[in-house]
């Protein structure tokens, strides 16, 4: 899968994870289980790449509301996919 295509698929669980006003540091898997679905019905993904997409949604969320770094650009430096 080419990098715009994994970042489309990041940002529509990440604006499912704000609508929803999940917090950005949850990890039990019981309430991430609905984005997890969602990953795998829409993309055709098994559990464990849609518990990754899911994590790396949380992940991208967290990056973009730290201040003076933009997520797409400066993911790299804490080990994110996001080109």
């Amino acid at each position: 899968m080419d990098d715009e295509a994994r970042n489309s698929q990041i940002l529509q669980i990440a604006e499912l994870l704000v609508k929803d006003k999940i917090s950005l540091q949850e990890q039990e898997q019981k309430k991430l289980q609905k984005y997890i679905d969602f990953a795998q019905n829409k993309f055709n993904l098994n559990s464990a790449d849609s518990l990754e997409l899911v994590n790396e949604a949380l992940l991208y969320l967290t990056l973009k509301n730290a201040k003076d770094v933009d997520p797409l650009q400066d993911g790299d430096q804490f080990g994110a996919g996001f080109s």
